[in-house]
C-alpha cells in the first residue's frame, strides 16, 4: 500500500496550491481530481472554435509584494510561471443610476481623482472611504507577507495600526458605510461597488472590511489577466507538485476516507470514474478541496455529522451565471471599449436593488436583466484566441433559479435566457447580436464551494442579516485570498487586552494570520479549536476571486 504525508482531495486552486506548498517543503502530497484536467473553475477550453474562460476575469498584480498572494504563488513556485498582462482600467461601469459611464482606474490616486471630478459633491466622503480601502488594504498585504514582515515589530505594529477603521466599523455592512458617508447619492455608490458581482449579490449582507480589502487589493497593485486563461495557471501548479515529488492524478473519483480511532487520518480509496481500479493509499493527513457536502459522504457517520453540524448554521455564499460568445468582430467595433465592463440594469435605481438581480433567473425572462459584468479578451494582450472573438459576461444568481431534475426544461429555460442577455447586450451595442457566432454557457450557475464564513449575524447565517448592524467578523475561515481572516476577530479582542499590558508583543498577534491559497479542509489531528469540535478544520488558502473570482476575488475575479 502506498503512503503519503498529505493526500489533496480535489485540483481546484486550493487544492493544486496546497499541495504544491507541500511538496516544495518536502512533504510526499498525491492530489486526486475527478476531472479530465486540473483547475476546477480556473479552467479554459475550446468548444469548437470558441475559447471559453471558465472563471478568471481579472485579478490583482501578484508580483506586488503587497499583495496577498504574492508570498503563497511565491512559495507554490509558480510566481512567474505565467505572464500577469495588465488589464488597463479596473472597469466602465455605466447603467443604473449613472446618468452616463465612469471608468474606474485601478490605483488609488488615479481612483481619487477620476472620482472626486465626476462626483465633487462627495469629494470628502471619496477622500475618507478610499484612504480607508487603501491603509485596510495594505495591512492585509503586511499581514500577508508572514515570514517578512512578522519578524520586524514595527512593520506588525504599523500593521495594526492601519487596521483602526475596520476595526471601528466591523460591524457595519457595505450599504451602511456607503450610506454613512454618502447618504442617497446612488450614482456614487454604484459607480465605487459596480463590480460587486466579483464578491457577493447583496451589498446589505456583504462586510465591509472585506469588500474593502479585496477591492483595495485591486486599487494598490493594479489589475492583472493570466495570459492564455487560467488554465495556465492551474497547469503550471500541477507541474510545480509533480516537480516537486509529488503526483495529481486526474479521471479518479475518491470514494471513501478512514479514519483510526483517535479522529486521526488513516487511508483514502480512490477508484476510476467507472468504479473500476479501487486503490487504497495511507496518509498522515487529508487536504479537502472539495465541497463540505461532497467531503460528507466519503467519510465516517460520527465525523460526518460533526462536519454537518458544524456548517447547518451557514447559508451558501453567492454564485453565478457564465456565458461566453463568440464574435465574427472585435467587440470595440459595437462601442465595448474597455477590457472590463460592469452593466447596471436600467431597473436599478438604487445600490440596495442590485440584490434583486440574483433572484431573476428563477422565472422566465422578461423586461428585467440582472447586473452583468462582460470582460472582452480581445481589449488586451490576453492570448486568447480569436476569431471568434470572446466575450465573457457573468451575473448573481442563485442555483435554487435552476431545477435539474428535467434536463430538457432546464436547457430549453437557459437558451431563452442566453437570448435574453444577447438582446440586452445588443440594446447598448448595436449589431452585436448579429455577430454572434457561437456562444456557450456554463452552468448550472457557479457556486462557491464551501458557505461563505467572512460573515456572521446573530442568528449565525453567513449571508441573510436581518439587521446590517449586527455584521460582524466570523471565527471561521475567511475569505480574502492568501489571508487567514479566521484569525482576525481574535486578533481585535486580544488587542484590546494587550492595550492594559505594559509591553506588547504584536509579533505574537500578527503570527496568528497565516497566508494559502483557496478553501479547503484538513481531516486529521490538529490542535485547533475548530479541528476538536468537528474533526476537521476549515483553512482559507486563496481563491482568484475572481476567475473571475480568485475567490475574487481577491479576489481575485
Amino acid at each position: 500500500m502506498a503512503r503519503y504525508d498529505v493526500v489533496v482531495i480535489g485540483a481546484g486552486l486550493g487544492g493544486l496550491t496546497a499541495g504544491a506548498i507541500l511538496a516544495r517543503a518536502g512533504r510526499k502530497v498525491l492530489v486526486i481530481e475527478r476531472s479530465n484536467s486540473v483547475g476546477g473553475a480556473a479552467s479554459s477550453y475550446k468548444s469548437g472554435d470558441l475559447f471559453v474562460e471558465g472563471s478568471l476575469h481579472e485579478t490583482s498584480n501578484p508580483h506586488d509584494p503587497r499583495d496577498p498572494k504574492h508570498r503563497v504563488l511565491t512559495r507554490a513556485g509558480v510566481i512567474d510561471a505565467v505572464q500577469w498582462i495588465p488589464a488597463g482600467a479596473f472597469y466602465q461601469a455605466r447603467g443604473g443610476p449613472l446618468d452616463r459611464p465612469f471608468v474606474m482606474p485601478d490605483d488609488f490616486d488615479a481612483a481619487r481623482r477620476a472620482l472626486g471630478g465626476r462626483f465633487p459633491q462627495a469629494r470628502a466622503g471619496i477622500e475618507q472611504l478610499l484612504g480607508e480601502m487603501e491603509r485596510i488594504a495594505l495591512a492585509a498585504g503586511t499581514l500577508s507577507q508572514q515570514g517578512g514582515a512578522f519578524k520586524n515589530p514595527r512593520e506588525s505594529m504599523a500593521a495594526l495600526q492601519n487596521l483602526v477603521p475596520a476595526v471601528r466599523d466591523r460591524r457595519l455592512s457595505l450599504s451602511r458605510k456607503l450610506d454613512q458617508l454618502f447618504g442617497d447619492d446612488e450614482a456614487i455608490k454604484c459607480a465605487l461597488t459596480a463590480n460587486l458581482s466579483y464578491y457577493h449579490d447583496d451589498p446589505a449582507t456583504l462586510w465591509w472590511p472585506f469588500f474593502a480589502m479585496a477591492q483595495g487589493s485591486y486599487l494598490l497593485s493594479g489589475v492583472r489577466f493570466v495570459q492564455g486563461g487560467s488554465q495556465r495557471l492551474s497547469s503550471a501548479l500541477a507541474r510545480a507538485v509533480r516537480i516537486a515529488g509529488g503526483e495529481v492524478l486526474v479521471r479518479r473519483i475518491v470514494g471513501g476516507i478512514a479514519l483510526d480511532p483517535q479522529g486521526r487520518a488513516s487511508t483514502v480509496t480512490h477508484t476510476a470514474k467507472d468504479g473500476s481500479d479501487p486503490q487504497v493509499v495511507e496518509t498522515l493527513r487529508i487536504v479537502s478541496n472539495a465541497a463540505p457536502a461532497a467531503l460528507e459522504p466519503l467519510m465516517p457517520a460520527a465525523a460526518a455529522a460533526k462536519l454537518t453540524a458544524s456548517y447547518a448554521p451557514m447559508t451558501p455564499s453567492a454564485s453565478l451565471f457564465a456565458l461566453t460568445l463568440g464574435l465574427s468582430k472585435p467587440p470595440r467595433e459595437f462601442g465595448i471599449a474597455h477590457y472590463s465592463t460592469q452593466l447596471l440594469p436600467p431597473w436599478m435605481k438604487r445600490l440596495s436593488d442590485y440584490a434583486q438581480g440574483a433572484a431573476l433567473m428563477a422565472a422566465e425572462p422578461g423586461e428585467r436583466v440582472p447586473p452583468m459584468s462582460v470582460a472582452d479578451y480581445a481589449a488586451i494582450d490576453s492570448g486568447v484566441p480569436a476569431p471568434p472573438y470572446v466575450l465573457s459576461i457573468i451575473g448573481p444568481d442563485l442555483l435554487s433559479n435552476w431545477d435539474s431534475s428535467d434536463m430538457d426544461a432546464y436547457r430549453e429555460k437557459r437558451g431563452r435566457w442566453q437570448q435574453a442577455i444577447i438582446r440586452y447586450l445588443t440594446s447598448l451595442y448595436p449589431g452585436l447580436a448579429r455577430a454572434v457566432v457561437a456562444y456557450r454557457a456554463v452552468g448550472p450557475p457557479v457556486s462557491q464551494c464551501a458557505p461563505r464564513r467572512g460573515l456572521r449575524v446573530r442568528t449565525g447565517a453567513a449571508l441573510a442579516a436581518a439587521d446590517p448592524q449586527a455584521l460582524a467578523p466570523h471565527g471561521g475561515a475567511g475569505t480574502l485570498p492568501g489571508v487567514g481572516l479566521c484569525r482576525i476577530r481574535r486578533l481585535f479582542r486580544r488587542r484590546a487586552v494587550r492595550r492594559r499590558m505594559r509591553r506588547p508583543d504584536p509579533g505574537r498577534e500578527l503570527r496568528l494570520l497565516r497566508p494559502a491559497a483557496g478553501r479547503y479542509a484538513t481531516v486529521g489531528r490538529r490542535r485547533s479549536t475548530s479541528s476538536r469540535r468537528s474533526g476537521i478544520a476549515l483553512r482559507s488558502p486563496e481563491r482568484c476571486r475572481s476567475r473571475h473570482r480568485w475567490n475574487s476575488p481577491s479576489n481575485s475575479a
